[in-house]
């Protein structure tokens, strides 16, 4: 594949096709996924868990119950004030039938 090299600042980055960006961060159901949610991970402006339990149609204490994690813990992983146990995040992507490093 090729991709095209930029230079911003004096900074190296790599442009590459948004399918395959999303194929490198492994979503289990990519394919499942609306596009508006694939969209909304990739520009990183909110929790990918939050995103995920929305477009899942979950509340907090729904997923929180489901992934074994209390409900304060699970508002602190959205809202970034914690990064979640490997633990947590693993059995969140379980619930959200992601792959754990679409989480992260």
């Amino acid at each position: 594949m090729k991709y095209d090299l930029l230079h911003i600042q004096g900074k190296p980055y790599v442009l590459i096709p948004l399918h395959d960006y999303r194929s490198m961060i492994g979503a289990k159901d990519d394919n499942k996924l609306p596009s508006t949610v694939l969209d909304a991970l990739t520009a990183g402006q909110d929790s990918p868990v939050k995103i995920l339990r929305k477009h899942r149609g979950l509340t907090q204490v729904e997923l929180a119950k489901k992934a074994g994690i209390s409900r304060p813990y699970l508002t602190e992983i959205e809202t970034g004030k914690k990064d979640g146990s490997l633990r947590a995040m693993k059995s969140l992507a379980d619930v959200l039938g992601v792959n754990v490093g679409v989480l992260a």
